[in-house]
Order: structure tokens, then C-alpha cells, then sequence
């Protein structure tokens, strides 16, 4: 009888023991985004997932349990950005950083300071310029950077990705003159006499960027590293990486296998024929910290260099309606193919010929509703007549909050009265049952997923501009915002079941926030940072 009793109790502690919680976070303002229990104040996880939210999770707690006192903190599920470039986020930080630099001689200047380091002929990049913060508006010429570096090809990206300001000796090794034609896709902007000016558009990048030195596979794997790290530090815990090749590829079962990834990667192929054949071929890998399912195309190009393909003539330049990178035909082609193997199709689409273009590509390989879940990535610039193609075929709209904020003061110019309506419309699919997930486009815009928030609710810059917000009818409420960085990016990689929101049997990613970003005045959102990033249950950042 005692050794009975002896083995009952030790069935019963190990029952208890079984049941008790790895980690509780209690005292907390937790918004779970689950409609079935939207609020709380405690969270316990066990294996890496949630085993419990709620308002009083004493009973989890072990012997072993980590307790943290969240002190009244605001909790939200793990953000994640649905449209992000990881690889160029950690180029970034090691590259020359023009981002909001408001003239040509300042960037000459930073250009100068870097060549006094460099050896002779050695490249010279960056990323960021923006000749719309400048005074004259105007795409700048090779003469600043050839004077400031008159030794070394230099290669500056355009913020959105898709102009590149060279100087001379850039495109003498590029072998570009006046005889080089415009590539398919591409734009050589030429000065009076025909001759090229410094500034390539869309395509016409990959002449000079073909020049310059890959990264070395010891780069990339250092540069998605840095990059993970300061998502996580943002409160990033999942993150759409829009574009990658077998290099990105590699570096990430490299970073898994070393277990150095502290952010989940939903990762897109980019669509070139080689890789897209071979990954059709052997279908999606799914993980929990890094899935690959979906391939990436380009329609067409950015407003901001006037590529984003445009059913009419640009307002502020009547001779350009924009640049079609890839066709509505190529488009159907590898939608119809990534459907047949279980891919997902992400497609960049700016302006309204892109999108509409798009759409009816998805539309002939879709046929009507489907759980495809096939994105367009950016849906910044739409025809009327196509909102409704979004609900009929099921498609995604991937959104940047912050391109609008950081686009409404040209957009306009380069729009029109009228067309500019239909721009950054996120009510106006909403409204339609459209899903919506947002992301920055980073390192195009600012990592941060709370410059996101704030700009999706108030449609106005940092500083409070435009009072009221720029077509305040198209703002999301905070619920929207925060659902849209959390289930619905969760939703359009498949994920909702697993992440996005608050609930038992879910991974165990949530954040801490110095703030609590549901009811404080907006500009305090800007104030607000990430105190505690916790992914599966692990945590990754602390303040």
C-alpha cells in the first residue's frame, strides 16, 4: 500500500509539473487581438507556445516558472512586418546612409569623405537619396559625384530601391554612352544632347550594378544577422522577406542551423527563372522559423522616379506614364505555375496600370474565389473600376502605412487631382472585405512597425501634417492598424492559426510596450519603444 501511494504521488506531481508554466507574465495590459477575449492581464507560456491568457494564471505557476511583473506594461501579439528586405536593411547599416538628406552637395560631401578612404577604383555605395527633399525636385547628374569621388565608381540608390545615381567613372565601367539603349523594363535618363545624365530608373540599375562586387556569402550572413537582430529589438517577431536569391537563402539555413534566428522569416523567392524552376520543382518549405512558399514579382517600378507604370501620362511629366517590368502575360505564367505547386504569388504593384495589369493576371489564373491567397505588394495607385477585383479574386493587399506619409507631399504632383483618390485607399478595400496587412518596406522606409502604427491611424508626417490627415476618410482605426501588423500579416502568409493574436495553442510571440499605443495621443506613439520582444516563449530583446 505505501508503494502504491508512493507511485500515486509521484503521478500526481508529475501531472502538476506537466501543467505549471515555463514563463507568466501577469499585471500586465495585454490587447490580444482575439475577438473571442480581447483583453487580459496575464499570459503563460509552456513550450514555446501559449498555454493560457487570461486574468489570473496562478495555477500555472511551478516551482520552475519564470514570473516577470509586466507593472501595468501594454503586451500586443508580435508584430510582423509583411513587406520588408532583410539583406538590404543589414547592407544598410554598413553602406553610406542618405536617408532624409536634403541636398545634392551634402551627399557630394558624404561621397568625398568616404573616397579619401577608399583605394583608387575601390565602389562607393549608398542608399537613401531623395531629390524630392531637395529644393529643386530634380534628379541629379554624374558632375557632384564625379568631382567628389573622381577615382572610384559610385553607385547611390534611390530610397524606394529603384533609381541609381552614378557617377563618370560608374558608367564608363558600366560601358553606358550615348549609343546604350534603354533596356526592357528600364530608363537611362539623358541630358539635352541625348547623352546619359547619372541617374538609371528600374532595369537600367542592373547595368552598373552587375559591375559592382557581389557580397561575399560571410557578408550576407553577417548582414541578415545584424538585420534580425534589429527586428527583433523593434518588436519584430515575424518578418515577409520580399525578394530572395540562393544567397539569402543559404545565409538563413546557416543562421537556423547555428540557431541564430530570433525572428521568424516568411520568405519570398525572387522571380528568376532559374530559381523559381528549381524551387517549383521541389516545393514550399514550411518551418517555424523559416518558411519559403511564395515567389516575388515586379510589375513595375516606384512613383517617386515616376517607374510605377501609370494608365495615363504622368501630371508633373506629360512624356512618361511609367515602366512595366513584368508584363500581364508573364505574370498569369507564373501565377498559374506557383498555383499547381502550392506557391503563393506576391507581385509589386504601384501604379494603376501595375495593379490593374496584376489583377488581371491573377484574375485568369484564379478564375474567382480561392485560398491562393495571392498579394499584391503595395497596391499604392488604383483604378476605380479595380478595387473590386481584390474581393472577387480573393487577392491580398500588402501595404506600407508609412509610403504614404512619406509620399503625400508629391504624390499629388505626380497624380493628379483625381487619380490620387484611388492612392494609398486602405478603407476603400477594407470596406470591400479586402485583407490588409501592413509592413514597412524597409529599409525603404524606417524598420520601426510603430512609425507604422502611427502613420496607418493619423495619415500625417511627425511633426502632426497635414492637421486632420491627408484624406482622413482612408485612415485605419487602432484596431485595424494593430490587427493589420499582426493577424492579418500572420493571414497572408498562411499563419494565422500559429501566430498573429493572443490565444492558447499559439506561438509564444508578443512584445512589451513602454506605452500603452491603444489609448495614448498619437504623437506619444512616436515616443513609444519596445521594452520586451519575446518569440516562441524565448526572450529575444530586453530593455
Amino acid at each position: 500500500m505505501r508503494l502504491r501511494l508512493v507511485f500515486l504521488s509521484l503521478g500526481i506531481v508529475t501531472i502538476l509539473s506537466a501543467q505549471t508554466a515555463d514563463l507568466v507574465v501577469k499585471n500586465a495590459k495585454i490587447y490580444t487581438v482575439d475577438a473571442k477575449n480581447p483583453r487580459a492581464t496575464a499570459i503563460a507560456v509552456r513550450n514555446g507556445k501559449i498555454a493560457a491568457v487570461g486574468n489570473d494564471l496562478k495555477a500555472l505557476e511551478g516551482p520552475k516558472t519564470r514570473i516577470l511583473d509586466a507593472k501595468g506594461a501594454t503586451i500586443v501579439p508580435g508584430l510582423i512586418d509583411a513587406h520588408g528586405h532583410l539583406e538590404g536593411l543589414g547592407s544598410s547599416l554598413e553602406i553610406l546612409d542618405l536617408r532624409g538628406v536634403t541636398s545634392e552637395a551634402e551627399i557630394a560631401a558624404k561621397v568625398k569623405a568616404a573616397a579619401a578612404k577608399a583605394a583608387p577604383g575601390e565602389w562607393i555605395v549608398g542608399r537613401g537619396w531623395d531629390q524630392n527633399l531637395w529644393v529643386n525636385k530634380q534628379f541629379p547628374t554624374t558632375d557632384s559625384l564625379t568631382q567628389a569621388a573622381p577615382k572610384n565608381p559610385v553607385a547611390l540608390t534611390r530610397i524606394d530601391g529603384h533609381a541609381t545615381w552614378a557617377n563618370r567613372a560608374a558608367l564608363d565601367a558600366a560601358d553606358i554612352n550615348q549609343n546604350t539603349k534603354d533596356p526592357a523594363g528600364g530608363r537611362i535618363i539623358r541630358d539635352a544632347q541625348g547623352k546619359p545624365a547619372g541617374v538609371l530608373v528600374d532595369t537600367a540599375q542592373n547595368l552598373v550594378r552587375r559591375k559592382i562586387p557581389a557580397a561575399s556569402p560571410e557578408q550576407v550572413h553577417r548582414q541578415l544577422a545584424r538585420a534580425l537582430e534589429e527586428c527583433a529589438r523593434l518588436g519584430l517577431t515575424s518578418v515577409h522577406d520580399a525578394g530572395v536569391g540562393n544567397a539569402e537563402i543559404a545565409a538563413y539555413h546557416s543562421l537556423l542551423a547555428e540557431g541564430k534566428m530570433p525572428v521568424r522569416v516568411y520568405a519570398m523567392l525572387a522571380n528568376e527563372p532559374a530559381l523559381v524552376a528549381t524551387w517549383l520543382a521541389r516545393g514550399p518549405e514550411i518551418g517555424d522559423f523559416l518558411t519559403i512558399r511564395s515567389i516575388k514579382a515586379y510589375a513595375d517600378g516606384a512613383l517617386g522616379s515616376r517607374g510605377a507604370a501609370l494608365l495615363s501620362p504622368y501630371a508633373d511629366e506629360k512624356s512618361a506614364s511609367g515602366l512595366m517590368i513584368t508584363g500581364k502575360d508573364a505574370i498569369e505564367n507564373v501565377a498559374v505555375k506557383a498555383a499547381a505547386r502550392g506557391f503563393q504569388v506576391n507581385t509589386h504593384a504601384i501604379g494603376d496600370r501595375g495593379n490593374h495589369e496584376t489583377l488581371d493576371a491573377y484574375a485568369s489564373a484564379l478564375k474567382g474565389p480561392n485560398d491562393k491567397r495571392f498579394r499584391v505588394e503595395h497596391a499604392q495607385v488604383i483604378a476605380p473600376e479595380d478595387f473590386v477585383k481584390f474581393q472577387k479574386y480573393s487577392i491580398i493587399a500588402s501595404m506600407q502605412p508609412t509610403h504614404a506619409t512619406s509620399d503625400m507631399a508629391w504624390a499629388g504632383d505626380r497624380l493628379g487631382p483625381e487619380r490620387v483618390k484611388g492612392a494609398y485607399a486602405w478603407q476603400t478595400l477594407i470596406k470591400l472585405g479586402v485583407h490588409l496587412a501592413s509592413g514597412s518596406d524597409f529599409p525603404v522606409e524606417l524598420a520601426n512597425p510603430l512609425d507604422g502604427f502611427y502613420a496607418a491611424i493619423t495619415r500625417q508626417d511627425k511633426q502632426g501634417h497635414p492637421a486632420g490627415g491627408w484624406f482622413p476618410d482612408q485612415r485605419l482605426t487602432r484596431e485595424e492598424a494593430l490587427r493589420s501588423f499582426t493577424l492579418e500579416g500572420a493571414y497572408a502568409a498562411f499563419e494565422e492559426a500559429t501566430k498573429g493574436s493572443l490565444e492558447a495553442g499559439k506561438l509564444a510571440d508578443f512584445v512589451m510596450l513602454s506605452s500603452d499605443i491603444m489609448t495614448i495621443p498619437a504623437p506619444e506613439i512616436l515616443k513609444t519603444h519596445v521594452t520586451l520582444t519575446v518569440v516562441g516563449g524565448k526572450i529575444v530583446h530586453q530593455q
